[in-house]
């Protein structure tokens, strides 16, 4: 399949690609995430361990790697007023996974900026305020994420 754009020269604030690197185990990492994701705004109604279930369906010894489905509900409403298809990417996914016992990965992609990006959402002021709006939840998540010790 050929892709109408070339990933490598998309900035990555473009699509709001987030990553923290934090130093504790893997467990503690998650209770982490969850709750700074509580405190800045998102709830957190789907969670889910893919390592786990493919460890047991499919025997693959995937490392621990977990997914907090986060969602401000009141941005999500106005979002769904914009365009139903956005559905089609909630919640907005936090990823946890293990670098290495002790060190742990956490990613985020706005899907606000991808709905925009592949012509899902509106171009207009309300779709512009509701990527600023989430934009700035992820920021303080992430800000919030930073003063644990990275170890980087």
């Amino acid at each position: 399949m050929d892709l109408p754009f070339d990933p490598e020269t998309i900035d990555p604030d473009e699509y709001g690609e987030k990553q923290a690197t934090l130093a504790m185990d893997h467990e503690a990492a998650i209770e982490h995430v969850r709750s700074v994701c509580t405190d800045v705004g998102f709830g957190i109604p789907v969670e889910f361990s893919p390592s786990d279930l493919l460890n047991e369906k499919v025997d693959a010894d995937r490392d621990p790697y977990y997914v907090l489905g986060a969602c401000n509900p009141a941005v999500a409403d106005e979002a769904l007023d914009q365009t139903l298809r956005i559905g089609g990417l909630f919640p907005c996914n936090v990823v946890v996974w293990e670098v290495e016992p002790g060190r742990q990965r956490v990613y985020h992609l706005s899907i606000m900026k991808i709905a925009h990006r592949l012509g899902i959402a509106p171009d207009d002021e309300a779709w512009r305020d509701i990527v600023d709006r989430t934009g700035a939840l992820v920021d303080e998540l992430f800000e919030r994420l930073d003063t644990v010790d990275a170890g980087e």
